[in-house]
């Protein structure tokens, strides 16, 4: 019996996989959990306008995801931290403290854990910082670090 397994069965196969298993596996295990629907017409047309509906969304996100870093990659951020004697930072700037700073200048919300900072910047001047906004892109922010 063909099965279009709904949920990822070890040694089986992936959510949305159309698998052949025995009739009784089928009726007696898949079936009852609901981990699949048995292949018939209507099921697997079902199964193909999801994938469709599931890829224009993805593309979507995507290409929502391509702007906002044409957007950010234009635009440029700019912090200020305390410099004692010497030119010596007392404090950093963090992704936490980027992350705001886009919010209130920019506009757009981005959060922290997308920053992907290394180390917090201990030093003046303009930094780019790396934000990856979907695993296909990631934008280069301009960071302008001047004394307070």
């Amino acid at each position: 019996m063909k099965v279009i397994l709904l949920q990822d069965v070890k040694a089986l196969g992936k959510k949305g996989e159309i698998v052949n298993v025995n009739d009784g596996y089928a009726r007696n295990f898949i079936l009852p959990k609901k981990l699949g629907l048995e292949a018939t017409g209507k099921n697997l047309n079902d199964l193909k306008l999801q994938k469709a509906n599931e890829e224009k969304v993805a593309q979507q996100i995507l290409d929502e995801a391509k702007e906002l870093a044409k957007k950010l990659e234009s635009g440029k951020v700019e912090l200020a931290i305390k410099i004692g004697e010497g030119g010596r930072a007392f404090g950093s700037v963090s992704s936490k403290e980027i992350a705001v700073a886009v919010n209130d200048q920019m506009g757009y919300d981005i959060d922290k854990k997308k920053i992907q900072l290394k180390d917090a910047i201990k030093a003046l001047g303009t930094h780019t910082v790396p934000v990856k906004l979907h695993p296909k892109v990631t934008a280069e922010l301009k960071v302008i670090v001047t004394e307070e």
